[in-house]
């Protein structure tokens, strides 16, 4: 059992990756910037919400459906970033166990897993979306669509980088893993 993270970029690995792998890198880094800047704001509003409640005796109500829309949106960009990066926590005993082709099918299996993983957030996600369109959120008045979008931004994400994954072994034998 191992835990893989990509610590900083390897400035080889830049330069030996395509355009497609540099644009599916700055896919990720945004997700990862737009994800901090939203756990940047969501500390402030929780901020706020005490500053609110205890100093002027006025709680902000919003604040926690506020807060709620925005940690869906934190976790699924995070999600399919740490898809991008293989970041995530895998249990690769069994697969480290197996020796070359086996090895290599067991990478494909988990990919092929992932990626249909993806697919079926995107797809359920497309649902909520398209049901909760006239359904307002709480307190914020937005649409519960809001709260199911990142569903669907998430599953294509981890489905585009799955897939990027896939063909990368399947061209080059070869997969940025750290």
């Amino acid at each position: 059992m191992s835990i893989e993270l990509e610590s900083s970029v390897d400035k080889e690995n830049v330069e030996q990756s395509g355009p497609l792998d540099r644009l599916l890198d700055s896919v990720a880094s945004v997700c990862i910037l737009v994800a901090g800047i939203l756990l940047v704001a969501l500390i402030a509003i929780f901020g706020w919400l005490v500053f609110g409640r205890y100093v002027l005796n006025n709680t902000p109500t919003w604040v926690e459906q506020a807060a709620l829309l925005m940690v869906v949106y934190i976790t699924c960009l995070g999600a399919a970033a740490g898809v991008r990066h293989h970041s995530h926590l895998n249990i690769d005993f069994i697969r480290e166990s197996f020796t070359g082709p086996l090895r290599g099918l067991m990478y494909h299996l988990a990919d092929l897993f992932i990626l249909s993983f993806g697919g079926f957030m995107a797809f359920q996600g497309w649902i909520l979306v398209t049901t909760n369109l006239n359904r307002a959120i709480p307190m914020i008045g937005m649409s519960e669509s809001w709260r199911a979008a990142p569903l669907v931004i998430c599953g294509v994400l981890i489905m585009i980088f799955s897939a990027a994954d896939i063909a990368q072994r399947l061209m080059s034998r070869k997969v940025k893993r750290v």
